[in-house]
C-alpha cells in the first residue's frame, strides 16, 4: 500500500468559528498537539509533503517537514472552502443575525453557499483537482498533506466510500493524522473522470 497522509491542521484561537479563508496562527494547545502528530508520522517514509498556504496549515506543516528533511510545497488549493461574511462568525452568531438566512443554509446544504462564499460544487472541482494533482506527482511513495477538515471530508466521502457522519468524526480532533491508499484514491478519480486507473 502507498499511503497518503492527511493530517487536519493544529488548532487556533478560531476554533469553533467559521474559519475558512481565515488566517490565524496555532495557538498554544495547537503547537502542542504537534508532537503527537509528528511521532505518529515518524513510522511512515514520507518523501514529499504538501500543505495549503494558510498560516495555521503552514505551521502545522514546517515542523513536519523539518525532522524529515523535506522541501515544503505549498498549494493554495488544498484551501478549506470559503465562508464568505460568515468567516469568524459562531452558528450561534450567524443565527442571531439572520435566522432565515441560517435556516435555509442548514435546510439545503450543501446546495447553499454562506453568503459571499465558495459554492460547494466549485470547492468539490477544487478538491478534486488538487487529488489529480497529488496522484500525480506521487506515483509511489508515501506523501503527507497538511490542509483543512473540510477538505480530508470530501476526500473521504467522495474517494473513499465514507459517510458523511463517519467522516466528521475521523476529521473532528486538530492534528488528526488520516491514512489513505492510493490506490483507492486512484480508482475512484478515475471512475469520477472517466481515465484509465494507473497505479
Amino acid at each position: 500500500m502507498t499511503p497518503f497522509l492527511f493530517i487536519r491542521h493544529a488548532e487556533t484561537d478560531m476554533a469553533g468559528r467559521f474559519c475558512g479563508h481565515s488566517d490565524p496562527s496555532l495557538n498554544e494547545r495547537g503547537r502542542s498537539q504537534l508532537v503527537t502528530a509528528i511521532r505518529e508520522l515518524s513510522d511512515f517514509p514520507i518523501s514529499r509533503i504538501y500543505a495549503s498556504d494558510l498560516k495555521r496549515a503552514l505551521e502545522t506543516a514546517k515542523p513536519i517537514a523539518d525532522p524529515f528533511q523535506l522541501e515544503l510545497q505549498v498549494r493554495r488549493g488544498l484551501r478549506e472552502i470559503h465562508f464568505g461574511l460568515w468567516e469568524g462568525l459562531s452558528w450561534s452568531e450567524i443565527q442571531a443575525r439572520n435566522p432565515e438566512q441560517a435556516r435555509n443554509w442548514m435546510e439545503s446544504h450543501p446546495n447553499v453557499a454562506a453568503p459571499e462564499g465558495e459554492s460547494y460544487q466549485r470547492f468539490q472541482t477544487r478538491v478534486c483537482d488538487e487529488i489529480e494533482f497529488l496522484t500525480q506527482q506521487a506515483s509511489a511513495s508515501c506523501i503527507a498533506v497538511v490542509t483543512h477538515a473540510g477538505f480530508i471530508r470530501e476526500v473521504l466521502t467522495r474517494f473513499c466510500g465514507v459517510s458523511e457522519q463517519e467522516a466528521w468524526s475521523r476529521t473532528k480532533a486538530y492534528g488528526t493524522v488520516i491514512s489513505i491508499d492510493r490506490n483507492v484514491i486512484c480508482e475512484s478519480l478515475a471512475a469520477s473522470i472517466d481515465l484509465p486507473v494507473n497505479h
